[in-house]
């Protein structure tokens, strides 16, 4: 396999891993099995649904400064200190839960980001159902464009990320700044920036 006068073992230093099953993956991954499975069946994979977004828009804001899989290894005990992330069941939290979650080691101890989760609930709540879905999927891209051969070529901010921000701080939400708006678009799926070579390429859209 040749991408662009690249040797594929050429490729797979620098951009592609193959792992122990022998899947070239992207470089990303690691070995690390949690990372592993993430990228094999959530990474890039479309996702609907108000609560479903609402939980990874969460969890992308708790990352903010953080690295993703510090999240995935927290991410079950945030969703039993979260109520499933059901917006209802969070939007109803008070200062007690506030400071219960802050004493809780299993998740991220973040004040203002525990504060911005509830807030988004609320606000949330006030929209009909399917609106939320329906506003951040509004701002995919074209699912046609050029899928990228290098990290190089996978930007951390784009024109789409930086829409769905603003328009997300218009309605009051928080920890939605354009950059994890992007990697918000990358983790449900509204953009596949799985690399040439990805064994995930066969799977999505080219």
């Amino acid at each position: 396999m040749r991408v662009r006068g690249a040797s594929y073992a050429e490729r797979v230093s620098a951009d592609v891993r193959v792992g122990a099953d022998g899947r070239p993956r992207c470089g990303w991954v690691g070995e690390d099995a949690e990372y592993i499975r993430y990228h094999d069946e959530e990474w890039g994979v479309p996702l609907h649904g108000d609560r479903a977004l609402f939980e990874k828009m969460s969890l992308e804001g708790f990352q903010a400064g953080l690295s993703w899989i510090t999240i995935l290894r927290k991410r079950p005990r945030f969703r039993e200190v979260f109520e499933g992330f059901e917006p209802e069941a969070v939007a109803a939290f008070g200062e007690d839960d506030v400071e219960r979650l802050m004493t809780d080691a299993g998740i991220i101890r973040n004040r203002a980001k525990i504060h911005a989760t509830i807030s988004n609930a609320r606000l949330l709540l006030g929209m009909a159902p399917g609106d939320l879905d329906a506003l951040l999927w509004s701002f995919a891209p074209d699912p046609g464009r050029q899928r990228p051969d290098s990290f190089a070529e996978v930007p951390a901010v784009t024109a789409e990320s930086q829409a769905m921000s603003t328009a997300l701080r218009k309605r009051g939400f928080r920890f939605v700044g354009p950059t994890t708006m992007y990697a918000l678009m990358q983790s449900t799926g509204m953009v596949d920036d799985h690399v040439s070579g990805c064994w995930r390429t066969a799977m999505l859209t080219p």
